[in-house]
Protein backbone atom coordinates (compact mmCIF):
# COMPACT_ATOMS: atom_id res chain seq x y z
CA UNK A 1 0.00 0.00 0.00
CA UNK A 2 1.66 3.66 -0.77
CA UNK A 3 1.32 6.02 2.53
CA UNK A 4 -0.34 8.42 -0.08
CA UNK A 5 -3.64 6.38 0.16
CA UNK A 6 -3.99 7.61 3.68
CA UNK A 7 -4.97 11.11 2.74
CA UNK A 8 -7.84 9.34 1.03
CA UNK A 9 -8.85 6.66 3.37
CA UNK A 10 -11.80 6.91 6.03
CA UNK A 11 -13.34 4.46 8.33
CA UNK A 12 -15.79 2.30 6.56
CA UNK A 13 -18.20 2.33 9.38
CA UNK A 14 -17.88 5.65 10.86
CA UNK A 15 -16.79 7.69 8.18
CA UNK A 16 -14.02 9.13 10.62
CA UNK A 17 -11.11 10.72 9.14
CA UNK A 18 -7.85 10.77 9.27
CA UNK A 19 -7.02 7.15 10.19
CA UNK A 20 -3.80 6.38 11.56
CA UNK A 21 -1.06 3.78 10.04
CA UNK A 22 0.85 1.79 12.00
CA UNK A 23 3.90 -0.42 9.30
CA UNK A 24 5.24 -3.37 10.57
CA UNK A 25 6.96 -4.44 7.06
CA UNK A 26 7.90 -1.80 4.70
CA UNK A 27 9.50 -1.87 1.43
CA UNK A 28 9.14 0.48 -1.26
CA UNK A 29 5.88 0.44 -0.17
CA UNK A 30 3.63 -0.74 3.26
CA UNK A 31 4.13 -4.91 3.32
CA UNK A 32 2.60 -5.44 6.05
CA UNK A 33 0.78 -3.17 9.61
CA UNK A 34 -2.50 -2.01 10.33
CA UNK A 35 -5.31 0.88 10.14
CA UNK A 36 -6.47 1.67 13.11
CA UNK A 37 -9.85 4.54 13.59
CA UNK A 38 -9.47 6.81 16.74
CA UNK A 39 -13.21 7.37 16.64
CA UNK A 40 -14.39 3.61 16.69
CA UNK A 41 -11.23 1.58 17.71
CA UNK A 42 -11.78 -0.51 14.69
CA UNK A 43 -8.14 -1.51 13.16
CA UNK A 44 -7.92 -2.54 9.60
CA UNK A 45 -5.03 -5.07 8.44
CA UNK A 46 -2.50 -4.56 5.43
CA UNK A 47 -1.29 -7.77 4.24
CA UNK A 48 0.94 -8.06 1.27
CA UNK A 49 0.18 -4.46 0.24
CA UNK A 50 -3.53 -4.90 0.12
CA UNK A 51 -5.89 -2.58 3.06
CA UNK A 52 -8.37 -4.50 4.10
CA UNK A 53 -10.89 -2.13 4.99
CA UNK A 54 -14.14 -4.24 5.49
CA UNK A 55 -17.28 -4.17 7.41
CA UNK A 56 -17.36 -6.42 10.53
CA UNK A 57 -20.39 -8.78 9.11
CA UNK A 58 -17.74 -9.33 6.13
CA UNK A 59 -14.58 -10.13 8.18
CA UNK A 60 -12.91 -13.30 9.35
CA UNK A 61 -12.44 -13.16 13.21
CA UNK A 62 -9.79 -16.66 12.83
CA UNK A 63 -8.13 -14.34 10.15
CA UNK A 64 -7.86 -11.63 12.02
CA UNK A 65 -6.72 -13.11 15.36
CA UNK A 66 -4.19 -14.52 13.48
CA UNK A 67 -3.05 -11.55 11.99
CA UNK A 68 -2.70 -10.11 15.46
CA UNK A 69 -0.98 -12.50 17.03
CA UNK A 70 1.38 -12.72 14.17
CA UNK A 71 2.25 -8.98 15.22
CA UNK A 72 1.56 -8.78 18.62
CA UNK A 73 4.95 -7.26 19.50
CA UNK A 74 4.27 -4.45 17.49
CA UNK A 75 0.70 -3.89 17.70
CA UNK A 76 -0.80 -0.56 19.77
CA UNK A 77 -1.93 -1.84 22.92
CA UNK A 78 -5.30 -0.56 22.59
CA UNK A 79 -5.87 -2.46 19.32
CA UNK A 80 -4.78 -5.69 21.32
CA UNK A 81 -7.17 -4.94 24.16
CA UNK A 82 -10.24 -2.72 22.71
CA UNK A 83 -9.40 -3.38 18.85
CA UNK A 84 -12.94 -4.18 16.85
CA UNK A 85 -14.56 -6.25 15.80
CA UNK A 86 -12.11 -8.51 17.50
CA UNK A 87 -9.18 -8.13 19.74
CA UNK A 88 -6.76 -10.65 21.44
CA UNK A 89 -8.39 -9.79 25.13
CA UNK A 90 -11.75 -10.75 24.35
CA UNK A 91 -11.08 -13.83 21.91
Amino acid sequence: MKRKLMEILACPIDKHHPLDLHVFDEKSEVVEGIITCSECNRFYPIIDEIPHMLPDNLRSKDEDLKFLKKWIEKLPEKVKTQGKPFNLENN
